[in-house]
């Protein structure tokens, strides 16, 4: 006889999902929103990972493990001993690693158009949904949920990130500038 490993359990058939704190919430529920938006985020970083020169291929790498840590974070209320957390060592690593890459960057003069490579508009795909993911978390908190600052600093990191990620995949052709005005 052969177990069939099966995906479903039939516990959300009613509208909820649990939390790792066994607690069940609506889909709907503010909390889930952000995690389903980390989750899409996460998504649009693999696409782009398709894409990408090898440097940015393992940083995106990185920062996926990094999104499920995200995702257990957003997903744990309250205060549990163990709790998968975002730490601000990772929100620092962050940091470090924009400046870097930032260094070898010409200044920008224009604001820059989505587009390019391939990596750069899909890492600008992940950006704004990023952007989104840290909107729908600011949604949650003043929903009353209890997101952790160091995981809304990453939010806010990662973004940032990915846009100097773009201009480094863009850095050989150039970034693609806006012209103000261009089709008047």
């Amino acid at each position: 006889m052969v177990k069939l490993n099966r995906i479903y359990t039939r516990t959300g058939d009613n509208g909820t999902t649990g939390l790792v704190d066994g607690s069940r919430r609506s889909k709907a529920d503010p909390r889930l929103a952000v995690v389903g938006t980390v989750d899409e985020a996460n998504c649009a970083i693999g696409l782009a990972r398709l894409h990408a020169t090898p440097a940015t291929a393992t940083a995106l790498g990185r920062i996926q493990n990094d999104l499920f840590d995200l995702g257990a974070d957003l997903a744990t209320p309250g205060d549990i001993p163990g709790a998968l957390r975002i730490v601000p060592a990772q929100v620092a690593r962050l940091e470090a690693e924009i400046d870097a890459a930032n260094v070898a960057l010409a200044p920008l003069t224009s604001f820059i158009l989505p587009a390019g490579t391939h990596a750069a508009t899909a890492l600008h795909l992940a950006r704004t949904i990023t952007r989104r993911a840290e909107r729908d978390g600011v949604a949650a908190i003043e929903a009353g949920n209890d997101l952790g600052g160091a995981a809304m600093q990453y939010l806010n990191r990662l973004s940032d990130y990915l846009f100097v990620l773009s201009r480094v995949e863009n850095a050989v052709e150039g970034d693609v500038l806006w012209v103000p005005g261009a089709n008047r």
